[in-house]
């Protein structure tokens, strides 16, 4: 797995309208969503003008998270202006790099992000982290700055933190990527922060942490290390990793395994969707996909394990392509030189 610019942002942990309505006492069965989120804004600003700061934050969030950024951007700025919270700087930055189009919002939110990310306030600790990691991300888009690699890679490392779980475990999964690059080409320092990472919960690290074992790359080969975190990141919904464990079943010849295995994607349609709640990168979602796809295809074309079927088994492989055309041209090469 390599690193590319599409690169998921840190933000602050959310909740959602259903569960804020219930903390707030609401009976969730009575209302739609709509109506819900109208009682909860209503409460808030009712809170707004009786002087409570903390709800102009919870309400610009209310509205970040039902994607009206022009009016959350409205009380994120308010409550940066009123009393300097913290949290609403953190969004606001975030939507100011994310949300808008020109680049001189984008250095805006940049600015902010540096803000956060050098601030020694104690009510801010909870996010230097988180802004560390965005400010690397930056960097290493280009967006709203010059590119950089030395900059990205100087960010993620603070807020990777020497592999504390209390640091950004995105950072630490992004390095493990970041390490596998041309220019950066590192594959120990790879394996590192990739054990590092799954050790403190990502989904993504667990999967690429598999294919090193398997590959021997950054350490020795370890098949049974390998399919232990292949299997556990798949079950854990790293579609990524499930790919790659049909590729593991197919080349051990266990095709009913590996039948099973793809049939379970052949009804995925949307990998993006499946990335943010996995939170993995939609690239490789697509990638796996595409993987996956290719592997049914050609175990429908030899009928290895499943009734063969060359018709379907084209519709797999042109799944394959519009997923991801360089695996699905990688594959073919595969197969043209008899290697599947």
């Amino acid at each position: 797995m390599e690193l590319t610019k599409e690169l998921t942002v840190e933000r602050i942990p959310t909740q959602t309208t259903i569960s804020l309505a219930e903390k707030e006492g609401l009976d969730v069965s009575e209302y739609n969503e709509e109506e819900l989120t109208e009682i909860l804004i209503a409460k808030l600003k009712e809170r707004i003008d009786k002087g409570n700061n903390q709800a102009r934050f919870q309400l610009g969030q209310l509205y970040f998270e039902n994607k009206d950024y022009v009016t959350a951007r409205k009380y994120f700025e308010d409550a940066v202006e009123c009393h300097n919270d913290w949290q609403a700087k953190f969004q606001l930055s975030v939507i100011l790099y994310d949300c808008m189009d020109n680049d001189e919002e984008k250095h805006k939110g940049l600015e902010l992000m540096k803000s956060i990310a050098e601030s020694t306030a104690p009510s801010a600790q909870h996010l230097v982290r988180l802004a560390q990691y965005n400010l690397g991300r930056a960097y290493y888009q280009g967006f709203g700055t010059d590119q950089s690699d030395t900059e990205a890679e100087k960010w993620w490392l603070l807020a990777a933190d020497d592999g504390n779980p209390a640091g950004s475990v995105r950072a630490q999964s992004t390095l493990g990527l970041f390490y596998t690059t041309p220019d950066r080409r590192d594959l120990k320092k790879s394996f590192f922060w990739h054990s590092e990472a799954t050790g403190n919960g990502s989904l993504e690290s667990q999967g690429a942490l598999g294919m090193m074992y398997l590959l021997g790359m950054g350490t020795k080969s370890n098949a049974e290390s390998a399919f232990i975190c292949l299997r556990e990141a798949a079950e854990r919904g790293n579609i990524y990793a499930l790919a790659n464990l049909i590729a593991y079943y197919y080349k051990r010849k266990l095709f009913s395994k590996a039948v099973e295995l793809a049939a379970r994607l052949a009804q995925v349609e949307d990998p993006d969707s499946i990335a943010q709640d996995t939170n993995t990168l939609p690239s490789y979602c697509r990638k796996g996909l595409a993987l996956a796809s290719y592997y049914y295809g050609r175990m429908l074309q030899l009928g290895l394990g499943v009734k063969k079927n060359e018709q379907e088994a084209k519709n797999y492989y042109s799944r394959s392509f519009q997923f991801d055309a360089d695996v699905c041209a990688r594959m073919h090469a595969s197969m043209v030189h008899g290697e599947i």
